[in-house]
């Protein structure tokens, strides 16, 4: 194919009937974001349109997929919107997507439309007011970009002396796992890669390294455009000595169109749907394997670091199910590799009879060396490859339930997972009051309590003024059951986030956490701190089910980086306990790009009948 016609197509020519991709970002003052968003849900499944589309009160951001027709027409329908005047709609035709794991982890089974507070996270810090945009560095179109790397390199016939190529430097304003495969390098021009997980840590890196910055025209780039508005429009911010940033307008894959041999951008430019990166007809590779050191630049394996969770090269030769993977900067901070041996694989029975501790339950174990204090030792060996390769989920019950009846709720879900997934329960650390409603018995004035022996029931999060149970005995309920409670269990998180601590330090790793109600709640604080305090959380996926963000801390500033999944009333009414709005919020509180959402209209449950089974067992099946 030559270059006009490769050309033509990363620019959307073509059959309409092929497959496209279609990205475009817009920063406006949005008057109604619901409203906005509720057009878009609308109008995309109108046109069977699928992907990702975030509204908030300062624009629209959207990655769609489908075919190329229906992409036009909706550009066309966009376009008449004077809210969109101005907007790059970069478009491009491409394959079907055909790896199905892939194309789910990056939203390209489904359409997700959220209505989020902004569109990207620059700072995590909530207290930290977001730099205005209308400060931005001034656009630099991809033929203006090309000639400046061109002068500032000599190899322009434009003569540039010594002394203004050292004043020009350019910043990749992409995560490292970005520039691993792909980068601009052009001769004598200094280029800073920030090497950076997320994008919120960006404005730290930039504020170590103001000194390099000072005085310097800086040029800016990254994906398609988007973080390099709020991210030049930060360094702008410091006043005087960084007034000259400028940013590739459209950012790689514009510049990539208009040089189709790759211009100064050496790899592939990676991108944030299944088709994963983007080259030139160069083709060269930039990546090497994180094990061996080979040339690779290929992530559709979706090999990921076991302590950050962020994607690694490696080769197919150095690919091993039992093998643990530690990023560079995993390992520069002193993270080690560990190697899973399946000899060492063991069933450990454990028990309780301590008011805090677990219910009895089998668990999986690496490297035992001692007993867990809470357990009787009986430890039991499996040499079953199946029962060995099973993941390992820890579940948090809901409120005013316990590990037990957890279990017994679950019983179903746990026999139709058998054969991939291991489900561990656990009391929660807060015992509650023996409480109940009273009914007015007709042989007496006085209403009468239940004649069962109460059973203990635990709490992840309580109400101010709580106390724990000290009488084993029934006290009737202040008032009637109230379905927003939630709202007001504020108490508890840091007992709760220090006894989960202890509890996986004890039991040993987990693939994955499983919470219900109030559990789902905890679980996502739980994950949302280990990522504050670790860089990230210690599980490879999370299970929320009716759960909702719970009123304990802030979850404001950067979502949580861990691939979700979220299961819940579909409508007002159809889980009468949790909101369905509720559940809503709290997935929109997860890195958007792996999280998938399951909703039903079966009550205050985890649903296993078909087709939602279906959907858990694939969710869980791609982390096997």
């Amino acid at each position: 194919m030559d270059a006009t016609r490769q050309q033509e197509q990363r620019r959307g020519g073509g059959d309409g009937d092929r497959y496209g991709v279609l990205l475009y970002y817009k920063y406006a003052d949005v008057p109604d974001a619901c409203a906005l968003a509720a057009f878009y849900e609308e109008h995309c499944r109108g046109l069977s349109l699928v992907g990702r589309v975030r509204v908030g009160p300062d624009g629209v951001n959207a990655t769609l997929g489908g075919r190329m027709a229906a992409l036009e027409k909706h550009i066309a329908e966009i376009s008449s919107n004077a809210l969109f005047d101005g907007t790059d709609f970069k478009l491009a035709s491409c394959e079907d997507p055909v790896d199905e794991k892939v194309a789910r982890e990056c939203g390209f089974t489904s359409l997700s439309v959220r209505v989020v507070k902004e569109l990207v996270t620059l700072c995590s810090n909530p207290t930290s007011a977001p730099p205005e945009i209308s400060s931005a560095g001034r656009h630099l179109s991809a033929a203006e970009f090309h000639s400046v790397l061109q002068n500032v390199a000599g190899t322009s016939s434009v003569a540039v002396a010594p002394a203004k190529k050292k004043e020009v430097v350019v910043v990749d304003a992409r995560n490292v796992y970005e520039t691993r495969i792909g980068k601009f390098n052009a001769p004598n021009v200094e280029t800073l890669d920030p090497e950076i997980r997320q994008y919120s840590d960006l404005p730290s890196w930039i504020d170590e390294h103001t000194e390099k910055l000072r005085g310097k025209s800086i040029l800016m780039y990254c994906t398609g455009g988007i973080r390099c508005e709020m991210a030049s429009a930060y360094i702008r911010s410091k006043g005087e000595g960084f007034e000259n940033v400028f940013q590739l307008y459209g950012g790689i894959q514009r510049y990539l169109e208009q040089f189709p041999d790759g211009g100064y951008f050496e790899g592939k430019n990676f991108v944030f749907d299944h088709r994963i990166s983007v080259g030139s007809l160069k083709e060269n590779i930039l990546g090497t394997c994180l094990i061996c050191g080979s040339s690779y630049d290929d992530y559709s394996s979706r090999c990921r670091c076991n302590h950050c969770r962020m994607l690694v090269l490696v080769c197919p030769t150095c690919q091993d199910s039992n093998k643990e993977y530690v990023c560079e900067l995993c390992q520069k901070n002193g993270k080690e590799h560990c190697q899973i041996s399946t000899k060492q694989d063991c069933d450990i029975q454990i028990g309780i009879s301590e008011p805090s501790g677990f219910e009895k339950t089998s668990i999986s174990n690496h490297n035992v060396t001692s007993k867990v204090p809470w357990s009787n030792g009986k430890v039991t060996c499996y040499t079953d490859s199946e029962q060995l390769k099973r993941l390992r989920i820890l579940c948090l019950h809901g409120f005013r339930q316990n590990a037990s009846n957890f279990k017994g709720r679950t019983s179903a879900l746990a026999k139709k997972l058998k054969h991939i997934a291991e489900l561990v329960f656990i009391d929660a650390p807060h015992e509650l009051p023996f409480v109940y409603q009273p009914t007015q018995n007709h042989c007496s004035d006085k209403p009468s309590p239940p004649s069962a022996t109460p059973k203990r029931k635990f709490a992840w999060l309580i109400a101010p003024n709580s106390s724990c149970n000290t009488e084993q005995d029934w006290k009737a309920a202040d008032a009637p059951f109230d379905p927003l409670q939630y709202q007001q269990q504020t108490e508890g998180f840091e007992e709760s986030y220090a006894y989960l601590e202890k509890a996986i330090s004890q039991m040993g790793s987990f693939d994955g956490i499983l919470g219900f109600s109030q559990g789902a709640a905890m679980a996502a604080l739980f994950c949302r701190q280990q990522q504050k305090t670790c860089g990230a959380p210690k599980f490879r996926f999370g299970m929320f089910c009716s759960g909702y963000p719970a009123p304990v801390g802030d979850f404001d500033g950067e979502p949580i980086k861990l691939p979700s999944f979220h299961c819940f009333g579909n409508g007002e009414g159809h889980d009468r306990q949790i909101a369905n709005r509720a559940s809503t919020e709290l997935a929109g509180l997860f890195q958007q790009d792996c999280c998938s959402i399951l909703e039903h209209d079966m009550g205050h449950i985890i649903p296993t009948r078909s087709p939602y089974i279906d959907q858990i067992r694939s969710f869980l099946s791609s982390f096997l």
